[in-house]
C-alpha cells in the first residue's frame, strides 16, 4: 500500500512540471487564452459556462478541463459556485435520463459496474452518494446513472451531490485560478490542496471498500 502511495505521489510530482512544459513549449494552449475566450462572452459567460457543464455528461467532455477553465475565468470562489451549479445540473440530467428515458440503454452499456453502484445507493441513499462524491472511486457520471436506476429520492441525490463535490470543485478552480497568478504562495497552496484532494481517496480506498462490502452483505 505504501509503495502504491509513493508511486502515485511520484507520478503527480512528475506530471505537473511535464504538463507545464508541454503547455508552454509544445501545445501553447495558455490559460490566459482560455480565460479571455470565456470572458469575451460578456454577461453571458456564466450562463454559457453553466450550460456547457450541464450537458457535459452527454458530450463526453472532461469535467476537469471545464473546472480549471472556470477557475481561470471567474476566480476560485465564483468559479467554484458556477461549477457546482453546472455539475449538479449535469448530474441531475444524467439521473433523470437514466430514470425516465434511457434506463435499459444505460444498464446495457455500463454492466456490470453499474449494478454494484446501484445496489449501494439503494441501501444507503444519501450517505452512499455523499461518500462516492467525496471519494470518487466510481466515475462521476456512472454514479448519476446508477442513482437514476435505483429507488433513491431525487432530493437526496441532488443534496448529496452538491455537498460531496464541494472540496474537489474548489481544488480544481483554485488550481485553475492560480495558473495566471503572480503570487507564489497562492500557487503553492493551490497545488498542495489539489494534491491533497487527489491523494485523499487513495489513502482511504481500502476502508471505503470495506464499508461497501459490509453494505452489500446486509
Amino acid at each position: 500500500m505504501k509503495r502504491k502511495r509513493s508511486i502515485l505521489i511520484g507520478l503527480i510530482i512528475v506530471l505537473i512540471p511535464t504538463f507545464y512544459y508541454l503547455n508552454q513549449h509544445v501545445i501553447d494552449f495558455s490559460p490566459e487564452i482560455i480565460k479571455q475566450w470565456i470572458l469575451s462572452l460578456g454577461i453571458l459567460a456564466p450562463i454559457i459556462y453553466i450550460a456547457l457543464y450541464s450537458v457535459r455528461p452527454f458530450i463526453l467532455f472532461p469535467a476537469s478541463v471545464l473546472s480549471l477553465a472556470g477557475g481561470l475565468a471567474f476566480g476560485p470562489f465564483y468559479g467554484t459556485l458556477l461549477t457546482i451549479i453546472g455539475a449538479t445540473l449535469g448530474a441531475y440530467f444524467s439521473f433523470l435520463f437514466s430514470r425516465k428515458v434511457g434506463g435499459k440503454w444505460v444498464e446495457k452499456k455500463t454492466r456490470p459496474r453499474i449494478e454494484k453502484v446501484k445496489s449501494l445507493v439503494e441501501k444507503n441513499g444519501f450517505v452512499s452518494i455523499l461518500l462516492v462524491r467525496l471519494l470518487p472511486i466510481f466515475p462521476f457520471d456512472l454514479v448519476s446513472y446508477a442513482a437514476g436506476l435505483s429507488n433513491v429520492k431525487t432530493s437526496h441525490f441532488v443534496l448529496a451531490t452538491i455537498l460531496g463535490i464541494i472540496p474537489g470543485t474548489f481544488a480544481y478552480n483554485f488550481l485553475g485560478a492560480s495558473a495566471t497568478s503572480n503570487n507564489l504562495l497562492n500557487i503553492v497552496m493551490a497545488i498542495l490542496l489539489f494534491l491533497l484532494v487527489m491523494i485523499f481517496p487513495v489513502l482511504f480506498k481500502n476502508k471505503f471498500k470495506n464499508f461497501l462490502d459490509k453494505q452489500e452483505t446486509k
